[in-house]
């Protein structure tokens, strides 16, 4: 057996570094002692590297591309978020409420009957006058004058909370405990109505929008010439009346929305200036 000396401090130096070893230099010829301090430089040498990054995928979503911006959370997207226009108290306003699926079809008795206790909160506190009310299965269609934007503000939002409240209490599991969560899918939809055309159109499609989704041919509704699940037996202007005092026959078990005589110039007249009838048995289109 070969023992191999350990060198003296200067030469431990020298074997630091591979390039001051001579051609006839081997590792197997080193000091046992200096054989790691190569490996540990060479092992170093490697170390410092360049480490190449890999590029990251860029965020492509926002900005003004097309698709850009949060996805909706549902199959349509909600109202805008953005500040409401001051509104002119001449002018009527066409508001759309979307509700959420978790409550179901809205075109129950016990449901019409939590809007209709609503729009009675709502007459008595007078922020607001709904002229028109119509319940759809997932929607509420209102159509409301008001003297200033806070005043609809602040209507829309008792009205909504009245509403809210009353469904909760229906859906809940006893009389104790109350469904919790949204009622409403978002914000309300408002369009001012600032002509008579325009003001013929939407008391049509308000008063005419259960055609529109079939609902008229429901077993309950087909008993009805008006939808009984608005306050269309309130409009006295059907072409269908034309010439006639009475109303219509109103069942004894049905009790009517509670709704404002209209106070703005194009609901009460003006909408008549368009040439056009409101029937019964009219088919609205869709709304532009």
């Amino acid at each position: 057996m070969i023992h191999v000396q350990p060198g003296s401090p200067s030469q431990l130096r020298n074997y630091m570094f591979t390039d001051s070893l001579s051609s006839a230099d081997s590792i197997d010829t080193l000091p046992v002692c200096e054989y790691p301090l190569v490996m540990a430089a060479a092992s170093k040498s490697k170390s410092r590297a360049r480490v190449r990054h890999v590029q990251q995928a860029l965020f492509r979503r926002g900005g003004k591309r097309k698709g850009a911006g949060r996805p909706p959370k549902g199959k349509r997207a909600g109202t805008t978020h953005e500040e409401r226009p001051e509104i002119d108290a001449r002018y009527p306003l066409h508001v759309v409420l979307r509700l959420v699926p978790e409550v179901g079809s809205m075109r129950r008795h016990e449901m019409y009957e939590a809007v209709r206790e609503a729009s009675v909160v709502g007459a008595v506190r007078e922020r607001i006058r709904i002229v028109h009310i119509s319940v759809q299965a997932t929607h509420l269609h209102l159509l409301v004058e008001a003297d200033s934007k806070l005043a609809l503000s602040r209507g829309m939002q008792g009205f909504q909370v009245s509403v809210a409240r009353r469904i909760n209490t229906l859906l809940g599991t006893d009389a104790f405990r109350r469904r919790r969560g949204r009622v409403f899918a978002d914000r309300y939809f408002v369009v001012e109505i600032r002509s008579p055309r325009q003001a013929c159109n939407v008391l049509a499609y308000i008063l005419g929008n259960w055609r529109k989704h079939g609902e008229d041919r429901s077993f309950e509704s087909k008993k009805w010439l008006v939808d009984p699940f608005s306050s269309g037996i309130s409009f006295p202007d059907w072409l269908e009346r034309e010439g006639h005092d009475w109303m219509w026959r109103i069942p004894d078990d049905h009790d009517p929305l509670v709704v404002y005589r209209p106070q703005t110039w194009l609901l009460r007249e003006g909408w008549k200036k368009s040439g056009k009838t409101i029937s019964v048995h009219e088919v609205p289109g869709a709304m532009r």
